[in-house]
């Protein structure tokens, strides 16, 4: 039976604020390169990066009524993640649902079909990430869930979960990790700093990051040309 769950628990919203700006990269890497979205998931225009707590929803192909569903338990902070119960391309999203998002203080969507609309959703400044673009439009004929596990670009999403997203894709944090997840990010982000000034200051990376004693057990070795020639 098709259920909309109301009263979900959502991550620590300051934690779940602070990981916008380490990016998905640094997110993804400081949770040991786990939670990545698939890279069919891409932004629909370039922006700055988002988080925010997860509220979900599963679409049947060709229908958008549970997005307007879903769209009565977002709360400001929240973004909207949408998955389809089969592949679809349908431009399930477009301008007049982004305006009542934007109005619930939702600060992005991320979808695994169709967007329409783009330029209206540029120029208002909804972020969205989708699978494709597409005009094509849906019908309100059919039930999904909304608030329960979906699995979205390959990925588990469960609500209440932080959802990070930037030009590089879409990765989750779940959500009892947001605050350690925010901690390791920030450590990393230090430490990718402090390599900077060295390689400014023109070192390499094989020292800074001790590279040379690795490569040479492993049986790397460095030769002059004729050398190299003569051994041919």
């Amino acid at each position: 039976m098709p259920v909309v769950v109301t009263d979900i628990k959502r991550a620590d919203p300051e934690a779940a604020r602070a990981l916008a700006q380490y990016g998905v990269a640094t997110v993804h890497e400081a949770q040991g390169r786990t939670g990545l979205m698939h890279q069919r998931l891409r932004p629909i225009w370039r922006g700055p990066a988002i988080s925010g707590t997860a509220v979900t929803c599963t679409l049947p192909p060709g229908d958008n009524w549970m997005i307007h569903v879903a769209v009565e338990q977002c709360q400001p902070g929240d973004i909207l993640v949408a998955a389809t119960l089969s592949q679809a391309h349908s431009g399930y999203f477009g301008d007049l649902l982004g305006t009542i998002l934007m109005a619930r203080g939702v600060r992005g969507l991320i979808i695994d079909a169709g967007c329409r609309d783009v330029d209206d959703l540029e120029k208002m400044g909804f972020p969205v990430w989708s699978r494709s673009v597409h005009a094509h439009g849906t019908v309100k004929e059919t039930l999904g869930d909304v608030n329960i596990p979906v699995s979205c670009g390959d990925t588990i999403v469960t609500p209440g979960d932080v959802i990070v997203a930037d030009n590089d894709g879409v990765v989750v944090v779940p959500r009892l990790n947001a605050g350690t997840v925010a901690a390791a990010s920030a450590a990393r982000v230090a430490k990718e700093e402090a390599s900077r000034a060295r390689y400014v200051a023109g070192e390499l990376g094989l020292d800074v990051n001790n590279m040379r004693p690795k490569l040479a057990a492993l049986g790397l070795t460095y030769v002059t040309q004729g050398d190299w020639e003569s051994s041919q």
